[in-house]
């Protein structure tokens, strides 16, 4: 079994270039008049883009990041998109090999409940980051679908029905009650309405202590790029500064994501 590992591991990869290819999709209609089904095409002259303009990654990296008809430059988030959900998908797998190897269909459900998960956190991030805004739809989605995974699933061992604790339930409001109090005190100037639902919900997907090591990482890679930004805009005049709004989903996302594959716990005591 060992020996097909990586065999199996660059299907999942290739899963997740396809699903992220259906995400970058979601996330330029998202909030449009677009149908998710529609061709794509692209965004300067309007063609309709083949099949083959339409492999993940592969396409881009074959028309050099351009359009084949207009030649405009083709935005670098698409790939990222596609590649950090493969690789998302790929550690996915790893997380869960365990359950791989005692039973197919416990494997299957808890895959393909939190590969569903962090495939709309990657929307939520990205949408943030492209437009400022957290989407609630999707928010609402994800915090009504973390919510009921408290009955189904365990982080650790993946598919696992039971009857939560009072702290799971409660683990998503209360993380997330501070940041609404700093958004209705700051009037939305501290934080957003927007990250306080996200939070909800990851308080529920991760759990007591998972979400408060998931938010020390966020702060702190956020604070890191908010430093990184000023200091070089100093140097080559980007216009960031200490009032700069800069989107927090992502980092939430990014904390929430590493916290869970490995299952982080900066607060030992008490949990």
């Amino acid at each position: 079994m060992i020996s097909i590992l990586p065999l199996i591991s660059f299907v999942f990869f290739i899963l997740g270039l396809i699903i992220g290819s259906f995400l970058n999709v979601v996330i330029c209609r998202l909030n449009t008049k677009k149908s998710f089904g529609g061709r794509s095409a692209c965004m300067s002259c309007q063609y309709n883009l083949a099949w083959y303009d339409l492999v993940p990654l592969f396409s881009f990296l074959a028309l050099k990041g351009r359009c084949r008809t207009c030649q405009t430059r083709i935005s670098h988030i698409y790939p990222l998109v596609e590649v950090i959900t493969g690789l998302i998908f790929v550690i996915l797998f790893f997380k869960f090999q365990d359950l791989f190897l005692l039973s197919i269909l416990d494997f299957v459900i808890s895959y393909l409940y939190y590969a569903s998960m962090f495939s709309i956190l990657m929307i939520v991030a990205v949408y943030d980051l492209r437009h400022k805004i957290i989407p609630d739809t999707l928010v609402f989605l994800f915090g009504i679908l973390a919510f009921f995974g408290l009955f189904i699933f365990n982080n650790s061992y993946g598919f696992f029905p039971h009857i939560p604790s009072l702290l799971e339930f409660l683990s998503g409001i209360l993380v997330a009650l501070p940041f609404a109090l700093l958004w209705l005190v700051s009037r939305g100037a501290w934080m957003g309405l927007g990250d306080a639902k996200l939070i909800l919900g990851l308080g529920w997907l991760l759990g007591f202590p998972a979400v408060l090591s998931a938010l020390v990482l966020a702060f702190f890679s956020g604070a890191l790029t908010g430093l990184g930004l000023i200091f070089f805009s100093k140097i080559y005049g980007w216009g960031y500064g200490m009032k700069s709004e800069i989107p927090f989903a992502i980092y939430l996302v990014g904390g929430a994501f590493v916290a869970f594959v490995l299952q982080l716990n900066f607060f030992a005591v008490g949990f």
